[in-house]
């Protein structure tokens, strides 16, 4: 039972204390992104109804535009945080995230024209991916690889969680009063995260070795003091091979492309548009909420099970879900826009029913552990230009993505787009089968070696 998962063999434990309320604060940026992300589903769907909330309102083509130009920030956050984060540190980059995501609510809030919510959306962008290179590193330097799998997955939680509250916000609550109920959570990241030192593992790079010490003493306590030069003698040893290393890049590579084209970021920034095109018999916007809090189910299961049962078990169940959720959602959109059958008695609860399942089945795996395998995979000698690599190119397909869906949508219906997004997961599962290793429960060193092996 979900009740019964083994919380305590680690996570809440006194020797992990600073580790758990380090990555809590630090994942308040990533809540606080989240909430940006789900207020932009509902709210879509009023901005191109004749009541937007605003002096003007958006078409199809204005929309889709919309939608990807959050990528274009994520692109612009992945290659300047990561340079941040390589040249400046872990805590500076984690400083910065504050600023531009403040900005991107004062934008909508000062909205008088289509360019300021573009502005507003390459911020989010921006903001996230900046957050998905610095939170996954800062936390996986600073955790025990015993709970590192589950602190890590916290991002995926708290972005979920925020999700959901921006669906809830986006439906019942003015557009103009959003804002100032989002604001001061950037404004407690910033607070919260000034009391913690930056990871060991950048200052012995940066030779800063007493430094390290007193930042490894704190965060995992005296006993463990004698492994830490050990261990990043042997993460300065690594990386002989640079052909073996383009292997790790390219298995980064190809999961972000499943991410991006099985439909996932998409289904989050179109949700209302998509159960509108089902003709469901509920409310799009009490459908997204129903995800929403679906998503954050799916979130909260893997944070108990990524350390118990591995990354690679989870993600073939993960995406093998999703590629079964989204063809039988493909097929029941064909079923209302090709033929015309009478699906009264299944309209009200099925629609909800197919894509909280896909939601589910993406959040116990490819959403949430996405994020700890590109972590653990990555030699350390090159995991912040790692990292950037990986985002930049996830954040490319991504942008592709979100232009595309939108407007395949419109000339192709949504059971195409559906059906195309479960062969993209049917690709993944093979892929994951074969190339993907096991990383559970294995020191960074411990991984490196696995994987260049």
């Amino acid at each position: 039972m979900l009740w019964n998962i083994r919380w305590n063999n680690g996570v809440f434990k006194a020797d992990y204390r600073q580790q758990l309320l380090a990555t809590l604060s630090v994942t308040i940026i990533s809540l606080s992104h989240g909430v940006a992300l789900g207020w932009f589903s509902p709210m879509l769907l009023k901005m191109q109804s004749p009541a937007t909330p605003l002096n003007f309102s958006l078409d199809v083509h204005e929309s889709s535009w919309l939608g990807a130009m959050i990528s274009l920030g994520a692109l612009t956050g992945n290659t300047l945080f990561s340079i941040i984060l390589s040249r400046l540190g872990r805590k500076v980059a984690i400083y910065s995230l504050a600023f531009p995501h403040a900005l991107l609510w004062l934008l909508l809030y000062y909205a008088r024209s289509i360019n300021y919510l573009y502005a507003a959306r390459f911020f989010t962008g921006f903001t996230g991916g900046g957050s998905y290179v610095v939170v996954p590193i800062f936390i996986g330097e600073i955790c025990n690889s015993s709970i590192r799998g589950r602190l890590t997955s916290l991002l995926g939680l708290t972005i979920n969680l925020g999700t959901l509250f921006g669906y809830i916000l986006s439906s019942h609550v003015h557009y103009h009063n959003i804002p100032w109920i989002v604001l001061p959570l950037p404004c407690l990241f910033l607070f919260l995260v000034t009391r913690y030192p930056e990871t060991p593992q950048f200052l012995l790079r940066a030779g800063k070795e007493k430094r390290a010490e007193q930042a490894f003493t704190f965060y995992q306590g005296r006993r463990c003091l004698p492994t830490l030069k050990e261990n990043l003698r042997n993460q300065f040893e690594q990386l002989k091979m640079e052909g073996k290393s383009l292997k790790v890049l390219g298995i980064g590579l190809v999961l972000g492309i499943i991410h991006s084209y099985s439909g996932l970021f998409a289904f989050m920034s179109y949700m209302s548009n998509i159960f509108a095109a089902t003709k469901t018999d509920l409310h799009p916007d009490t459908n997204t909420i129903i995800t929403g809090v679906v998503q954050v189910i799916g979130s909260y299961l893997a944070i108990g099970i990524v350390d118990r049962y591995g990354r690679r078990i989870l993600m073939i169940t993960s995406i093998t879900g999703v590629g079964l959720g989204t063809a039988a959602l493909g097929l029941y959109a064909f079923l209302v826009e090709k033929n015309n059958v009478d699906l009264s008695s299944f309209s009200y609860w099925l629609p909800v029913f197919l894509m909280s399942f896909i939601i589910f089945m993406a959040n116990i795996g490819l959403n949430a552990i996405v994020y700890v395998i590109m972590v653990e995979i990555l030699p350390s000698k090159i995991r912040s230009i790692g990292t950037m690599f990986f985002m930049v190119a996830w954040s490319i397909s991504t942008f592709i993505a979100l232009k595309l869906f939108p407007m395949s949508m419109h000339f192709f219906g949504l059971s195409s787009t559906m059906w195309f997004c479960s062969a993209v997961s049917i690709f993944g599962v093979l892929f994951v089968a074969i190339f993907l290793k096991e990383t559970k429960g294995t020191s960074f060193d411990g991984v490196d070696n696995m994987i260049l092996s």
